[in-house]
């Protein structure tokens, strides 16, 4: 059997060419979800050994990758943004576009991302489809799980999804789902795996799925029912379904877990309900100081990525510094003066930075390395300028493979969001949320309002993904935020690549691109 490839169509490429007016092009192979076999699908030989790879490869890359999925959900909110530092990180502006708001249908982060969950789908598929006769019930169960998580994205990311079957031809289209349907197309993908998955608690083996895993992605469709239905108002039913779907996860053993930064290690915690064999190198040194280093990673820091003020300014402690017994709460993490974690901090990271022996530190021009809060532009910045964050951290190994995806914190906090919309529950939300404040030493709220939740969110999961998705939730996407110019509506969904839309005609542009 000849595994099939995402193609392009050139007779299609060519008649579109003729009446769209793009420029500089570039039609690759994963363009497209137009298939190119020469021999006709028959299933997969050996579906364990590609089911592995699904996991150990294409989604691993995915997650581990700083651009695309992971840059389109946090460079685009106020918590992450890649600031210009002389020439390094300019890049022809493709990371300044995405915190101001600029980008557009060719933006290569938005066509990768595109391509690489797409592929992800239909190599899915390949297991799934009824030709693969010899895989298990618990093998197709864990690839109708990815295919949901991927499809999930670019549900939520793109709004339309397409699709192919393995075995259409060359000549076929793919067919292109609207958001309704492609919601519905994952709810019947994590449904139908539900029974086949194991009910597994915490556990070195949550690289793959559990039911848990599955309870949890289910929340997440729950949780934005309303914006991908467009219904605009959530209904208290599928609040509801939310806490059930929570309770179902605790019922399995997760639980809230102190030491925060403890659970960003590679031991088995209380919250980790799915994790992958990604590298966490780009979280930690992306934004650390070339002069920051460890053992394993001499060469140090990347020195772009930081955060903005008005975010590091939602935690409680001392406005302007980190070091320890300045007021902080667990989560905002802190600077060590005396050469601890290798001198690394944790957290966010502002102030004069030191070394392993407790030195302080400078720049490359041999000015005190201290980090400013405030970021003048998105160009033109100095080696020091933007607070910077870290959750994972060297001292646990500079490039361990071990990235968090889904966590206990995110159901709790998606409970406690449930039953402020109306979901039925024994618990109230103002118990929940102080009850992830008490383990994580923040002091507990008199009241919770929807903007004391998006707060807690963003104080909880920095950096975690889902940014983008929680700001889209709560109407504050579109807000204005330091450095950002454009505050569009149409912005909450990403345009269709433009190449997508020369190679599949049956796809239509986002509004506003």
């Amino acid at each position: 059997m000849k595994r099939e490839h995402f193609k392009s169509s050139l007779l299609i490429m060519l008649s579109m060419l003729l009446v769209v007016s793009c420029t500089d092009l570039e039609i690759e192979e994963s363009d497209s979800l137009i298939a190119d076999s020469e021999t006709e699908f028959t299933g997969i030989e050996e579906p364990g050994p590609f089911i592995d790879n699904l996991y150990s490869a294409d989604l691993k890359g995915i997650v581990e990758n700083q651009q695309d999925l992971y840059a389109l959900n946090e460079v685009t909110t106020d918590e992450l943004l890649v600031p210009t530092r002389g020439t390094d990180w300019g890049d022809n502006g493709i990371w300044r576009k995405l915190h101001e708001h600029t980008w557009d249908a060719q933006h290569p982060y938005v066509l990768n991302n595109w391509n690489n969950l797409n592929q992800l789908v239909f190599r899915a598929s390949q297991v799934i489809d009824d030709r693969t006769t010899n895989a298990s019930a618990t093998q197709k169960a864990d690839a109708r799980f990815v295919r949901a998580y991927a499809m999930f994205w670019v549900m939520d990311m793109y709004g339309q999804a397409p699709f192919r079957t393995p075995g259409d031809g060359p000549n076929i289209d793919p067919m292109v789902m609207t958001r309704p349907e492609a919601f519905e197309f994952i709810l019947d993908d994590l449904n139908t795996a539900l029974p086949d998955l194991p009910a597994r608690g915490p556990s070195d083996e949550n690289l793959r799925p559990s039911k848990a895993a599955v309870n949890f992605l289910l929340a997440k469709l729950y949780l934005n029912k309303h914006i991908y239905l467009g219904s605009g108002t959530p209904a208290a039913a599928d609040m509801t379904k939310v806490v059930e779907l929570v309770d179902a996860i605790t019922a399995d053993g997760y639980a809230l877990e102190s030491g925060y930064f403890n659970i960003f290690r590679s031991d088995v915690d209380t919250e980790t309900i799915f994790f992958t064999i990604s590298s966490v190198g780009n979280r930690m040194w992306n934004g650390l100081h070339y002069n920051q280093n460890s053992p394993g990673n001499g060469g140090g820091g990347w020195n772009g990525w930081s955060t903005l003020a008005e975010f590091y300014d939602l935690f409680e402690g001392d406005p302007n510094t980190n070091v320890p017994g300045s007021g902080q709460e667990e989560r905002r993490g802190f600077v060590p003066t005396d050469g601890s974690n290798l001198g690394i901090g944790f957290g966010f990271l502002i102030g004069q930075q030191y070394d392993a022996n407790g030195n302080p530190l400078t720049d490359r021009p041999g000015n005190p390395l201290i980090f400013e809060k405030e970021l003048p532009t998105l160009a033109g910045n100095n080696e020091r300028t933007g607070i910077r964050t870290i959750k994972y951290h060297p001292e646990n190994g500079e490039f361990e493979g071990h990235q968090i995806i889904f966590r206990y914190a995110d159901a709790h906090l998606m409970k406690a969001e449930a039953i402020l919309r109306g979901g039925t529950s024994g618990d109230a939300t103002l118990a929940l949320v102080n009850d992830l404040r008490t383990i994580r030493n923040a002091t507990p709220l008199a009241a919770v309002t929807e903007q004391d939740l998006i707060d807690e969110r963003g104080r909880e999961l920095y950096k975690e993904f889902w940014r983008r998705n929680d700001l889209i939730r709560f109407g504050k996407f579109a807000d204005a935020w330091a450095l950002k110019i454009n505050t569009d509506d149409f912005r909450v969904l990403f345009p269709v690549p433009a190449t997508a839309l020369l190679t599949n005609p049956n796809l239509t542009q986002n509004p506003g691109y």
